[in-house]
């Protein structure tokens, strides 16, 4: 079992034409994930790796009926950032709920109307600003060199992670303590993700073949403060390791992602690493702690 998709979840591939669409699709479906149909507009009869591609998403989803199969779940969007809101729209509106966009620069108004558009809608947007969601060995859906062993590997650890560069670092470490991952999800590093650490912690803690979970965060914001309180409140209750990037960085300068900002107190290292020591997790001060950690933590064979 994985959380947010599997490998018989039904995907469509919004922007399947272009060259990272194309790219990307085709790793997907040699991972094994289902993809279904591709949508770009005014290319509706082509094929992307035997795929078949409609001019919308309401038009893929009526093919898929019409066919007698069911419609798609989940949908990855390789979409530019200006174009990203009106592609969640639209496969809101096709009955989707479940989406992973990966474009960097999505405009702040956007990624606030995405969010706001999901949650009223019972989804979930992963991104943008990321690299997606794997499930090794299953499916993903983003741009995961999921052929690297050392860090794709199956298992029972679940990841979540704010950062593109060390994410890599981090579950290579998992790995190499014998662990595998379960499912992981660049939740992204804009200041207003689609969907934030602590709305996933509960999928995490209902998962029956995820025995704990990492976090690989970031200076700025509150996604981690916002872990500790869940477990805090008793809404997630598996071991937890945690990595945050940026223990050197001044206050009030921007570092790499547009959410990594430090003001006052606020947002820094320090700060969630006490919040999320005090309510029982284990934060590792590099990344090559983390596989010993879990260790520590979880007695699970090698």
């Amino acid at each position: 079992m994985s959380i947010f998709i599997d490998k018989t979840t039904r995907i469509i591939v919004q922007g399947i034409t272009g060259k990272e669409g194309s790219f990307w699709t085709g790793h997907m479906i040699d991972m094994g994930a289902k993809v279904v149909a591709g949508v770009t507009p005014g290319k509706e009869g082509e094929r992307v790796r035997e795929v078949p591609v409609y001019h919308s998403v309401a038009r893929a989803q009526a093919a898929l009926r019409d066919g007698g199969e069911d419609e798609a779940e989940a949908a990855m969007l390789f979409v530019p950032p200006r174009f990203t809101k009106d592609a969640v729209y639209e496969a809101l509106d096709a009955g989707v709920r479940k989406i992973v966009t990966i474009a960097d620069g999505i405009p702040l108004h956007d990624q606030i109307e995405i969010r706001a558009a999901a949650r009223s809608m019972g989804a979930q947007v992963v991104g943008g600003n990321t690299s997606g969601v794997i499930s090794p060995g299953q499916s993903m859906l983003g741009i995961f060199p999921y052929w690297i062993e050392r860090v794709y590997k199956p298992g029972s650890i679940g990841v979540m992670t704010r950062s593109g560069s060390l994410t890599n670092e981090v579950t290579a470490m998992i790995v190499e303590e014998g662990f595998g991952v379960s499912t992981l999800i660049g939740v992204g590093g804009d200041p207003v993700p689609g969907t934030r650490f602590a709305e996933f912690l509960d999928d995490f803690e209902a998962d029956p073949d995820t025995n704990g979970v990492v976090i690989v965060g970031e200076l700025g914001g509150t996604m981690e403060e916002e872990v500790a309180a869940a477990i805090d409140e008793g809404r997630f209750t598996k071991p937890l390791v945690a990595f945050i990037g940026g223990r050197t960085a001044p206050k009030g300068k921007r570092m790499g992602h547009a959410g990594a900002i430090v003001t006052g107190n606020a947002g820094t290292v320090v700060a969630k690493s006490e919040a999320l020591t005090a309510a029982g997790a284990l934060v590792a001060d590099r990344p090559s702690k983390v596989g010993t950690m879990l260790r520590s933590l979880i007695a699970e064979p090698r």
